[in-house]
């Protein structure tokens, strides 16, 4: 027994000595905390798949100017090293211009991938390929995402970003960015059926399936992909090459529906981002060569797990089957009637006038609806921004002992860029290229 323990061991040495880091997957959950992660495991009645990844740890999300971060400085943080102001992208307070990790994987070879539901425009996607002062300079980080080409795969929603306003996009530039695109050899594509028969081969992709951001988890149109076809494909395309690859993927939505306070879309955005997340862990479970990291930029909602008496109703919320977002489109709580019943139909529930009323008279009707269901249920939400609460990290493959303890966000890209021997000293020479 001591014989093949030892050997045993030397296995487990051998395997780590030869395990290179050659491929990494990213995935953010955006907004997505400890508590949302354990609440949709809670409800599925399992572990998610991240929750079975041997290491992991916590993560502290502060800004360079405030405890509680946004997206953009989160991002920046997560795709270059650095802390910076709210709002900001890859600039830091004092103007210094940072590179990311993909511009320096770039600099060495790697094929790099972005994934999101939201525009590939917004701040977490941008914060791997662009440098603004502002997250809102949309129009211009499109500029830089076509013109820098520091992103081989592209993926999401927000083709309006890359037209001129006479072709039904938002620039006033007159720029034709998709045109451009094209021009330095991305194929451009727009739907579900177009991306399942790409051929393996394919270089560079602009995959825009959306004018802004995609549709829900929840209510995602057939031409719209699902997050975890979108992984496989990109894997596939990927895997292809001889180069090695760093693909970020983020579920993007999962912030938006905390912010609503919505434990049904929290649960659906969650659960796409899980099938994606899983769909990564396949391929690197084949292979000794790929680190998948999971983690999130904040938690979003301040997401109780209790609002009292020892308990959460998980059961009356696998009966939810749809967002409140959907609810407050095609129904209103001043027409009481319906109103009631479409909650009795599509939740289980029975609201009183009195819900109602506070409902309905409410300077945001949509979260107290969302807080109203959340006490049926027995959770609770602290707010309808973002929190300071550190949120979690797992990582699976070689590489990822690293990822465990109490990290700074910074400490995520700094890991990475030292397992696959790049440094984010990289002399990488940048002149600010916003106008």
């Amino acid at each position: 027994m001591r014989k093949f323990f030892t050997l045993f061991v030397v296995l487990i040495i051998l395997v780590s000595l030869f395990s290179q880091v050659r491929n990494i997957i990213y995935f953010i959950g955006d907004g997505m905390g400890l508590s949302q992660a354990y609440a949709v495991s809670m409800i599925e009645g399992r572990p998610l798949s991240f929750m079975k990844t041997p290491h992991g740890g916590f993560v502290k999300t502060h800004s360079a100017n405030s405890w509680i971060t946004d997206s953009a400085a989160a991002g920046t943080a997560l795709a270059s090293g650095f802390k910076t102001n709210n709002g900001m992208i890859n600039i830091l307070p004092d103007g210094t211009v940072v590179p990311t990790i993909f511009e320096i994987a770039k600099a060495y070879g790697v094929k790099t991938g972005i994934i999101v539901t939201c525009r590939v425009t917004h701040a977490t996607p941008a914060a791997f390929y662009a440098h603004v002062k502002s997250r809102n300079e949309e129009n211009e980080i499109a500029r830089q995402l076509v013109e820098s080409e520091t992103v081989d795969l592209i993926m999401g929603g927000g083709w309006a970003n890359f037209l001129p306003k006479n072709l039904g996009g938002k620039r006033n530039d007159g720029l034709n960015l998709i045109e451009m695109a094209k021009e330095k050899g991305y194929t451009y594509i727009t739907t579900k059926e177009e991306l399942m028969n790409l051929p393996g081969g394919t270089n560079k992709l602009l995959a825009l399936f959306a004018p802004s951001h995609l549709d829900p988890a929840s209510e995602r149109k057939e031409e719209q992909p699902m997050l975890y076809e979108m992984v496989k494909k990109a894997i596939e395309i990927l895997s292809n090459f001889d180069e090695p690859f760093i693909l970020m993927v983020e579920g993007s939505q999962i912030d938006w529906e905390a912010h609503d306070n919505d434990i049904y879309g929290v649960w659906k955005e969650v659960l796409e981002f899980e099938k994606a997340v899983q769909v990564a862990l396949d391929f690197a479970l084949q292979r000794n060569d790929t680190l998948v990291i999971v983690t999130a930029d904040h938690e979003t909602g301040g997401l109780g797990l209790s609002s009292g008496d020892y308990k959460i109703d998980v059961d009356k919320i696998r009966k939810f089957t749809e967002t409140i977002d959907w609810i407050m489109e095609n129904y209103s709580p001043k027409n009481r009637e319906s109103f009631k019943e479409a909650i009795e139909k599509y939740f289980g529930l029975t609201l009183s006038d009195t819900d109602i009323d506070r409902i309905a008279s409410a300077e945001n009707s949509k979260v107290e609806f969302g807080r109203v269901m959340g006490e049926k249920v027995n959770i609770g939400w602290t707010t309808t921004s973002h929190s300071g609460i550190p949120v979690p990290v797992y990582a699976f493959g070689p590489g990822a002992e690293n990822f465990t303890g109490f990290l700074d966000n910074t400490d995520i890209p700094r890991i990475i860029m030292r397992l696959v021997g790049y440094s984010l000293q990289y002399p990488l020479v940048k002149e600010p290229v916003m106008k």
